[in-house]
């Protein structure tokens, strides 16, 4: 048994059985590929994956059995690469944030700088994506730290801490009556066409929510990933926008005035997550620290070690 056995196997079912992709992924060929499995599978004496042919098409019930097992045995392997290189040279390496476009574009550049001023010899790689596909990179092992407001905390192998807190506010063009000083309501923002953010980002699900409390049904004319492409259809004029109050620069968005919307909309928790269980480098506490002054290493470590639904203070 050898880890390129294990890699072709984890490979394999996170390719949907495509060995084309999983040889380009592990920079082998197809043959090469299916010798690993086969090896493994002859050393084992079972049948890790259901055959068509010469097509892997699903896990036999060993197989979905051996998975875990597996998937553990090359976390173990990481983090003990990741154990040494931290003992054998502590300032150099890779760390790997993801993070929704919000937390990328205006949350996270202060961090990043200062992070990377004070340690010259670490490579920053910054992933964007949704919610779910920043726990899936944590989960697989493709990203050290998560940032997002929505879904970190729906993942039991995720530790996700609190960072901070933050509002909705809407915005409106120069001159639009929205902006005259007359109280805002959940019925007057439902006078006029929506520009918000897609379901699953940024607080969208509070947006929805309040609106559904009042039994009143918004009119949203275009759904975006990012602030930045919500307040450029506002300036165009389709619809008043509503995003994180973070979002709003007055002097990059000098065309637009942004309106209080804290008494409107639920406020928000952006959190941070790493996966249970991996050895983080010691440059990734302190850029943790960096980001999020009260998640020190003592708290990200215990929980990173607790059992998912375990509470502590903060």
């Amino acid at each position: 048994m050898n880890f390129q056995q294990l890699r072709s196997v984890r490979e394999t079912v996170r390719r949907g059985f495509n060995l084309t992709e999983v040889a380009a992924a592990l920079h082998t060929s197809q043959p090469g590929v299916s010798r690993q499995i086969r090896e493994l599978e002859d050393e084992l004496g079972i049948r890790i994956f259901v055959r068509a042919g010469k097509r892997l098409t699903g896990l036999t019930p060993p197989g979905a059995a051996v998975l875990p097992l597996v998937e553990q045995l090359l976390r173990d392997a990481d983090n003990l690469q990741r154990a040494g290189a931290d003992f054998a040279n502590a300032s150099t390496g890779t760390l790997t944030i993801a993070a929704t476009h919000s937390q990328a574009r205006y949350a996270l550049p202060p961090a990043v700088r200062d992070f990377s001023a004070a340690h010259p010899g670490v490579l920053l790689r910054l992933h964007q994506g949704s919610p779910q596909q920043i726990a899936r990179w944590l989960l697989d092992g493709d990203a050290d730290i998560g940032v997002a407001t929505e879904a970190l905390t729906e993942y039991p192998e995720l530790a996700a801490l609190p960072c901070y807190a933050w509002s909705h506010c809407v915005v409106v063009p120069r001159g639009h009556v929205l902006a005259t000083g007359q109280a805002l309501t959940l019925q007057r923002l439902c006078e006029f066409p929506i520009v918000t953010y897609e379901p699953g980002y940024t607080g969208r699900r509070h947006i929805d929510e309040a609106f559904r409390r009042q039994q009143l049904q918004p009119s949203v004319v275009l759904e975006a990933m990012d602030a930045d492409v919500v307040k450029t259809y506002v300036e165009l004029g389709m619809g008043v926008g509503i995003i994180a109050a973070i979002a709003f620069d007055q002097t990059r968005d000098a065309g637009l005035v942004a309106v209080d919307a804290r008494h409107l909309f639920a406020t928000n928790t952006t959190r941070l997550a790493v996966r249970r269980g991996a050895w983080l480098r010691g440059y990734a506490y302190e850029f943790i620290t960096q980001f999020a002054p009260p998640l020190t290493r003592s708290l990200v470590e215990k929980a990173a070690r607790a059992l998912p639904g375990d509470s502590f203070d903060i």
